[in-house]
C-alpha cells in the first residue's frame, strides 16, 4: 500500500543558563499514513531501553518491520525516538548521565537467549534471526542499533510523559503500542491524557511492579490513585507468599482494600508476553497489579495462541509479523470505531 511519510519534533523547553541557552526534551515524531486509511485511530509506538524507532521499521535481517505491516492494512503510525534519544537531542550537561548496553548484554537477554540465558524459559528460544551473537551479520546490525539513553528512569519517564502528552493533544485521540521500557508511559499517557487513550498494547512492559525504581507501582514517577497517593510509601504492598505457577516470581500487590487507577479504568489493555524471553517470568505481575487498580486487561501468552519461540525483542523476530497480526486482532476487538463518541 503507498503511503505519505512525513516528521515533525514535539519541542521542549528552553533552558537559559549563563546566557548558555539550549532546548530539552524534545521528541522526534514520524508519522506514515497509508493512501487509504481503513482504522479511525492512529497507532503510537514507543521503543524500549537502548533502541529507538527503527525497532519498528525493519527487521535486522532485512525483513519489513511492523510499522509496514500496519500501514499496508489501512493504520496511521507514529514512530517516536524518546527524548534525549536517538534523533531527539540528548543535550550534555543539561540533561542526566547516560548508559549503554554491552554486547554480553544484548547477546544474553535478547539474541542468544538459549546458549547464555540463566531464566527458566530461555532454553526455548528459536525465533531470533541468526547466531544472536557477535560476528553474524544479523547480531551486529542489531547491536550497531543500539543507542546511549538516561540512566535516570525518572528524569526517562517525566520527559516522555510531557512530549507524549503534547503529541496527544495534537493528533488526538490514539493506541498506543509499547514495548519494555516504553510500557511505562503507556500507563503515564493514559493517567495524563485519558480521554485521548483508546487502548494500550504493551509487549512486555517494564516490570515487575514495586521492584527497583518502580516505586508508583508500574512506573517511577507518580499516577493518579483513588484514594489519592501522595507519596510512594502511601501505597502499602504485600508480596504473594506463592507464585501463581511454575516458574513464575511472586508479585508485590497492595494490601486490600487497593487504591484504583481511576485514568485507566476505561482503557483497553493488552498485555503480550512471550514464551522464552526473562519477562516470561514475572510480567503477569503487572497485569495483576493494575487488575487489582481496576484497569482492564487481558494477558495473551503467546505459546497459548500458537505463537513459539520468541524472546523480548519479538518485532525483530523471524515471526514477527505474526505477532503484528495478534496485535491488530486485539485492536480490532478492543477498540470500537466509535468508541468515546
Amino acid at each position: 500500500m503507498s503511503f505519505r511519510r512525513e516528521f515533525f519534533f514535539i519541542p521542549g523547553d528552553y533552558i537559559d543558563r549563563d546566557s548558555d541557552t539550549k532546548m530539552l526534551g524534545a521528541m522526534y515524531v514520524e508519522r506514515l499514513k497509508p493512501e487509504h486509511v481503513t482504522f479511525p485511530y492512529p497507532l503510537v509506538f514507543f521503543h524500549g531501553a537502548g533502541q529507538t524507532a527503527v525497532n519498528w521499521v525493519q527487521t535486522p535481517d532485512g525483513r519489513p518491520g511492523w510499522a509496514s505491516y500496519f500501514v499496508d492494512r489501512g493504520f496511521t503510525v507514529y514512530l517516536v525516538d524518546q527524548p534525549a534519544r536517538g534523533r531527539s537531542a540528548h543535550v550534555a550537561g543539561k540533561n542526566g548521565g547516560i548508559r549503554n548496553f554491552s554486547v554480553e548484554e544484548v547477546e544474553k537477554r535478547f539474541t542468544a537467549c538459549r546458549e547464555l540465558g540463566d531464566w527458566p524459559q530461555a532454553r526455548k528460544h528459536s525465533q531470533w534471526p541468526g547466531r544472536g551473537q557477535r560476528g553474524d551479520a544479523a547480531f551486529d546490525q542489531f547491536y550497531a542499533s543500539q543507542v546511549s539513553f538516561l540512566a535516570d528512569e525518572q528524569e526517562t519517564q517525566t520527559l516522555v510523559q510531557k512530549a507524549g502528552a503534547a503529541l496527544l493533544d495534537r493528533i488526538g485521540p490514539t493506541v498506543l503500542v509499547t514495548h519494555s521500557q516504553g510500557g511505562a508511559f503507556g500507563w503515564l499517557l493514559a493517567d495524563a491524557r485519558p480521554a485521548l487513550v483508546k487502548a494500550i498494547a504493551a509487549v512486555e512492559p517494564s516490570g515487575p511492579p514495586m521492584h527497583k525504581e518502580r516505586v508508583w507501582g508500574p512506573t517511577a514517577i507518580r499516577l493518579t490513585y483513588d484514594p489519592p497517593a501522595e507519596k510512594p510509601t502511601d501505597l502499602m504492598v504485600t508480596r504473594q507468599s506463592k507464585a501463581e505457577g511454575p516458574d513464575l516470581n511472586p508479585c508485590w500487590l497492595q494490601q486490600e482494600p487497593a487504591r484504583t487507577l481511576p485514568n485507566l479504568s476505561n482503557i483497553p489493555v493488552l498485555i503480550m508476553i512471550s514464551q522464552a524471553s526473562y519477562h516470561a517470568a514475572y510480567d503477569h505481575c503487572t497485569a495483576s497489579y493494575l487488575t487489582q487498580a481496576g484497569v482492564q486487561v487481558e494477558i495473551m501468552r503467546l505459546e497459548e495462541v500458537g505463537t513459539r519461540g520468541n524472546g523480548h525483542m519479538m518485532m525483530l523476530e523471524m515471526n514477527n509479523l505474526d505477532i503484528a497480526g495478534r496485535i491488530a486482532e486485539w485492536i480490532a476487538k478492543a477498540v470500537s470505531p466509535d468508541q468515546g463518541k
